[in-house]
C-alpha cells in the first residue's frame, strides 16, 4: 500500500500553476556548473537535464545571447560573465552581508588580520565576505569560493550544530584527505570528536588543516533562531604572525565581540 504524502511532499511534486518551463528550463541549464564543472559541450547539457537536443539548443543560444554562458572555441559551453555580475549582486544585496558589512570592517582594521564571513553550503563554506591581510597565503579565496567544511574553522563550528544524521548526511560525499591541510581529519569519526569539543567550547579553531602555514579561529553569528547560527565569522592568520594561545586569547575576545554586534543586528531586522 502506497504511503500517504505529507503536503510538503505533495507540493514539492506538484509544479505551481505560475512556473513558466523555458525559465526552469534555463536555470536547470545554469546549475549544471559549479567549480568541478567549468565547461561542458550542448550534447553533455542535453543528456544532464534530460532536456531534447533541439531544446537544449534554443536554451544555449538564448543564454548566450544575454551573456549568461559563452561558447569557447572548440565548442564547450561555459558560464559567461553575466552570471558572475548575478551572483556578485546577490551576495552584495544580502541583508546578512549588508549587516555584516561595518562591524567586518573594524574587526579587520583592528586586528590587522583576515576577516571572514561564510554559511554552510552542503559539505562546503561558502564565503559571502572576506577583508584579506596581504600576506595571508590563502590568496585564492574570494567571495564566492567555497572550502570543504571539514577542514575550516568556520566549517566546523557550523558543522557541529548538525544532528548526527544532518552531519553525516552533509557529508555523504566528501572524501576525507582530498585537498586538506597537514593537520586535517583524516575520517568522520575524527572529526566527529572535533566538533564535539567546539560544540562544548563554543568557538573553532583550525591549525593547518586547510592548508600548511595557515591557522583561524572562527565563532557563530546568529539572527532570531538562536539555536542554529546564520553564518559564522573568522580571522584567519598566518602561523608565522600567531599561535594557538594569541587565537585563544585576544583574537578571539574581538572576534566573539564583533559576532555579538552582528547578531544584534541581525535581530534587529
Amino acid at each position: 500500500m502506497k504511503a500517504e504524502e505529507t503536503p510538503s511532499e505533495s507540493a514539492e511534486k506538484t509544479p505551481s500553476r505560475y512556473r513558466i518551463e523555458a525559465l526552469a528550463k534555463g536555470l536547470d541549464v545554469l546549475r549544471l556548473f559549479d567549480e568541478s564543472v567549468t565547461s561542458l559541450k550542448l550534447r553533455d547539457i542535453s543528456e544532464r537535464t534530460g532536456i531534447p537536443m533541439p531544446t537544449a539548443f534554443r536554451v544555449v543560444a538564448t543564454l548566450e545571447e544575454g551573456g549568461y554562458l559563452e561558447r569557447l572555441a572548440d565548442g564547450a559551453i561555459r558560464p559567461g560573465v553575466a552570471v558572475l555580475l548575478l551572483g556578485s549582486a546577490a551576495l552584495r544585496g544580502s541583508s546578512l552581508v549588508q549587516l555584516s558589512e561595518q562591524p567586518l570592517r573594524h574587526l579587520a582594521e583592528e586586528s590587522g588580520e583576515t576577516v571572514n564571513l561564510g554559511v554552510l553550503v552542503g559539505d562546503q563554506v561558502l564565503y559571502l565576505a572576506r577583508l584579506r591581510n596581504s600576506d595571508l597565503v590563502t590568496a585564492n579565496i574570494q567571495v564566492g569560493s567555497t572550502l570543504p567544511a571539514a577542514y575550516t574553522s568556520m566549517g566546523k563550528l557550523l558543522l557541529a550544530y548538525l544532528s548526527d544524521a544532518e552531519l553525516a548526511a552533509a557529508l555523504a560525499a566528501h572524501e576525507f584527505g582530498t585537498d586538506a591541510g597537514p593537520n586535517a581529519a583524516a575520517s568522520l569519526d575524527e572529526l566527529r570528536e572535533r566538533l564535539a569539543v567546539i560544540r562544548e567550547e563554543g568557538y573553532s579553531l583550525q591549525d593547518q588543516e586547510v592548508a600548511a602555514g595557515l591557522r583561524s579561529v572562527s565563532v557563530p553569528v546568529f539572527g532570531r533562531d538562536a539555536s542554529k547560527p546564520a553564518a559564522a565569522i573568522n580571522i584567519a592568520v598566518s602561523t608565522q604572525r600567531h599561535d594557538l594561545a594569541s587565537l585563544r586569547g585576544p583574537i578571539l575576545d574581538r572576534l566573539r565581540a564583533t559576532a555579538d554586534d552582528i547578531s544584534r543586528l541581525l535581530r534587529a531586522t
